[in-house]
């Protein structure tokens, strides 16, 4: 599939969007998911860049992906203005969307796992299952719910 280079780490929402992710990683997860930049719009463009998936949803009754770094972009067959109007619970199959909620619900208990697998579905029909992904919760500056946020660097296609 063909995409125009994206560059949304120059949006402000963008920058703030990517200082959540890092700072609820670093405060559930107990440590930095990437080495900081020299600028917010620095970090936020190498958490884009970065070789390994990152995800994140937000709060809505069904919640809708705020958040895919470019090699998530890849994975899911898709550009980022598509990926970004999609309900999360399509990136997984009906049939495994039982298991993905309970996943969710779980991390919403225990603010984080480490250790989750699933199988997941391109936009291409393409599945695939994760391994060893790190789900935890978002929270904004004011210490609110701010959805949840998922990372994981191995996958096998299936």
């Amino acid at each position: 599939m063909s995409r125009k280079p994206q560059t949304p780490w120059s949006n402000d929402a963008w920058i703030e969007r990517t200082r959540v992710l890092l700072d609820s990683f670093e405060r559930f997860v107990g440590r930095d998911l990437i080495p900081r930049g020299s600028s917010l719009a620095e970090t936020a463009r190498l958490l884009y860049e970065a070789p390994f998936v990152v995800v994140a949803h937000g709060v809505e009754d069904d919640p809708i992906l705020n958040y895919a770094n470019e090699t998530a972009l890849t994975l899911w067959d898709t550009d980022l203005e598509t990926l970004l109007s999609m309900p999360s619970r399509k990136t997984a199959e009906p049939m495994h969307r039982d298991e993905r909620a309970k996943m969710l619900q779980t991390t919403r208990e225990q603010g984080y796992i480490d250790d989750y697998r699933g199988v997941r579905i391109s936009a291409a029909g393409k599945r695939f299952r994760i391994e060893r992904a790190i789900v935890w919760n978002l929270v904004d500056g004011a210490g609110l719910h701010a959805g949840q946020a998922a990372t994981f660097s191995e996958w096998t296609p299936l």
